[in-house]
C-alpha cells in the first residue's frame, strides 16, 4: 500500500512539473545570445532562406524575417518587430528552443506599402539584436 501510494505522489509530481520554462535574462546575459543569420527573404524552404534580398517589388505578397540564433541559455524567446517606415506593423515572439536555432516570422506586405521597412530582431529583455533594413518599391 506504501508504494502503492508513493508511486501516485511521485506521478502526481511529475505531471505537475511544466515541463517549459522560458529563462529570464538580464541584460548582462544578453551577450551570451548571437544571432548568426539575420536576413529577409522570399520564403524559407526546408529551415533555409530563399531569395534573400534588400529590395523587393510591392507585387511580392510575403517576406519572412529569417535567423539564426546561438545561445548558451535555452529555452528563451526572440522577438521579430516588423516596421513600415518607423511605424511598427507587427510584433511576433518566437521560441528558441535549442543552443542553436532557426526561426522565422513572415509579413504580408500590400501593394500600397512602398519604402523602407526595416525588421528589428530583440533579446528577450528587449535590447535589438540585429535590425535589418529592407526597402518595397513599385
Amino acid at each position: 500500500m506504501k508504494r502503492a501510494l508513493y508511486f501516485l505522489f511521485v506521478l502526481t509530481m511529475l505531471i505537475t512539473i511544466p515541463l517549459y520554462q522560458p529563462v529570464t535574462i538580464n541584460a548582462q546575459d544578453t551577450a551570451s545570445i548571437e544571432v548568426i543569420i539575420a536576413v529577409i527573404c522570399r520564403d524559407v524552404v526546408d529551415r533555409e532562406p530563399v531569395d534573400i534580398g534588400d529590395s523587393f517589388k510591392a507585387t511580392v505578397g510575403r517576406l519572412y524575417c529569417f535567423t539564426k540564433i546561438i545561445s548558451t541559455h535555452s529555452p528563451i524567446e526572440i522577438t521579430h518587430v516588423w516596421y513600415f517606415g518607423n511605424t511598427e506593423r507587427a510584433k511576433v515572439n518566437l521560441s528558441v528552443n535549442s543552443n542553436s536555432w532557426r526561426t522565422y516570422s513572415s509579413k504580408i506586405i500590400r501593394t500600397l506599402e512602398i519604402g523602407d521597412w526595416h525588421v528589428d530582431v530583440l533579446s528577450p529583455d528587449g535590447e535589438v539584436l540585429q535590425s535589418l533594413q529592407f526597402k518595397i518599391t513599385p
